[in-house]
């Protein structure tokens, strides 16, 4: 394999694992009634126009019920390893408004 198909396999997997955290992400939001795009928002608020990688995994996510659950330190992690800190930090708060409200 030449260099140039070697970069492009090394981008195309980082895609690929870009989009399976997202996914990871949208899917924790409907399986607690949560609107994956607020919270994005709110992580980004500068970010201008529609993010077609999110709205696809909205798009593919299954129903709470059809899912197993997933863990906020799974989803934590995995933001982590992506650089998301921002929208770490909200689906931290997020986590824990969920909880909080558990415990009433």
């Amino acid at each position: 394999m030449n260099e140039k198909a070697k970069e492009q396999q090394i981008i195309d997997n980082y895609q690929q694992e870009e989009k399976m955290m997202i996914l990871v992400f949208t899917q924790w939001c409907k399986n607690n009634n949560l609107d994956p795009e607020a919270l994005y928002n709110q992580a980004y608020p500068k970010q201008t126009g529609t993010n077609q990688a999110l709205v696809e995994a909205i798009n593919s996510t299954v129903s709470r019920e059809e899912s197993e659950m997933i863990p906020t330190e799974t989803v934590l992690q995995v933001l982590q390893l992506f650089g998301n800190d921002e929208l770490g930090f909200i689906v931290q708060q997020a986590a824990e408004e969920i909880k909080h409200k558990g415990q009433q």
